[in-house]
């Protein structure tokens, strides 16, 4: 299913400009309208606290602090408007122990340079079909690192009434409703290109 991304907003952070331009002509293909930029971490999370849009996609590797620092921030930081905002992360090393690193720190998705557009688009589309619950522990705070909870999951990081809970459904009513609006422009999309299909077959 091809999503039209022209009501949601993205943060993206990168202190290559070559790379800052060229990831946002990427979206402005997949239809992002509002797309806001940063050169380092610092003043990411300062256009996030002001804009805060619904995905952010950033660099790891940045001065004065990286990725996984901006990332940490977002999700603990009491300035931070909106700690479970999924957030993409960029970098070249593709090891298993630094992929578990960005994890850890709240990552929702993972993307490897060099990438291509399709790969890109993957990793949102990962965000629509495919929503990570939020968890909180004394130890983490961030996306659930399983894809998919198991039915008989006991552990400590599932909680039922409390206002972080309360919080995240909020979040959570927010979300939904960005991701229902996308499926449904993608759907309208598509039946209007059936029906154009359908008119030019008329016509021959």
């Amino acid at each position: 299913m091809t999503y039209q991304f022209k009501n949601a907003s993205i943060l993206v952070i990168d202190d290559m400009q070559a790379m800052l331009s060229l990831t946002t002509s990427l979206l402005k293909i997949f239809g992002f309208a509002d797309i806001y930029t940063a050169k380092d971490a610092e003043k990411g999370f300062e256009k996030f606290c002001r804009h805060n849009p619904d995905i952010v996609l950033t660099d790891w590797q940045m001065d004065p602090f990286d990725g996984t620092e901006l990332v940490h921030k977002i999700r603990t930081d009491p300035a931070s408007p909106n700690k479970f905002v999924p957030v993409i992360m960029m970098t070249g090393y593709s090891h298993k122990i630094r992929v578990e690193q960005a994890r850890d720190k709240g990552v929702t998705e993972f993307l490897v340079k060099p990438f291509r557009a399709k790969d890109l688009y993957v990793r949102l589309e990962q965000l629509v079909e495919k929503p990570r619950r939020f968890v909180d522990s004394d130890e983490f705070f961030g996306p659930d690192r399983r894809r998919r909870k198991p039915k008989d999951f006991q552990g400590p990081f599932l909680r039922e009434n409390d206002e972080f809970l309360e919080i995240a459904r909020m979040e959570e009513d927010k979300a939904s409703a960005l991701l229902k609006s996308l499926k449904d422009e993608a759907k309208a999309a598509g039946t209007g290109n059936r029906k154009d299909d359908q008119a030019r077959g008329k016509k021959k």
